[in-house]
């Protein structure tokens, strides 16, 4: 069968989302085995491409005048993902973080239900990175060697709060949804849960039958 593997993950900076994003989307237990390596799709609702210019705004920190461009965003890649549904999607950020980070800034609770309920019936999967509030002192002295913009980990209890906030929307969820502790660091064991995951909860395929 057709490997068709479709993960969100979720959860604040600092908790290796994208690294493993980018783990998920080479794994040959997920995609497959690659003899060569091309593009297959890693999207994230972070990109900020509302804006012309750098760290602006997209469809997590829209501002209340861009709501209906962010639902349309949305119900473009709800539509997308439908259309491809034989595919495999692994998706850095998106509604969680859409609803936490408007709850926190603007104080509006959005239902994404209608969202999730279409994500669902194409087997998305939620994945929830989350981490020990004392572990994050360790990941932001690693990132902010690499970091473009090191000044917006200056408070880590931005993290903290942002990180209990959305444990109440990730426990909210219809998606089936794994937590995944990374306070350890460890990329390729967080990698490899999820892949177990995946295969024991017949995550990878879509049923035709």
């Amino acid at each position: 069968m057709k490997l068709c593997p479709k993960i969100i993950l979720e959860g604040t900076r600092l908790t290796h989302k994208t690294d493993i994003a980018f783990a998920l989307n080479e794994h040959p237990r997920i995609v497959g085995l690659r003899k060569y390596r091309y593009h297959s799709p890693l999207v994230s609702a972070e990109w900020c491409g509302f804006t012309n210019y750098p760290w602006g705004r997209g469809l997590i920190n829209f501002e209340p005048h861009e709501e209906k461009l962010a639902m349309d965003t949305y119900q473009t890649w709800l539509t997308l993902f439908g259309q491809l549904r034989y595919y495999s999607w692994i998706v850095d950020r998106f509604h969680t973080s859409t609803q936490v980070y408007q709850s926190m800034q603007h104080g509006k609770n959005y239902d994404f239900s209608w969202l999730e309920g279409g994500l669902k019936a194409l087997g998305f999967r939620l994945v929830f990175c989350n981490r020990t509030p004392e572990s994050f002192a360790q990941a932001r002295a690693e990132r902010v060697k690499v970091s473009g913009k090191p000044s917006q980990y200056d408070d880590l209890q931005v993290f903290v709060r942002e990180q209990e906030v959305m444990k109440q929307f990730v426990e909210a969820s219809n998606l089936e949804t794994l937590w995944v502790d990374i306070s350890n660091d460890d990329v390729g064991g967080a990698v490899e849960r999820i892949a177990d995951w995946m295969e024991q909860t017949g995550g990878l395929y879509i049923n035709t039958g």
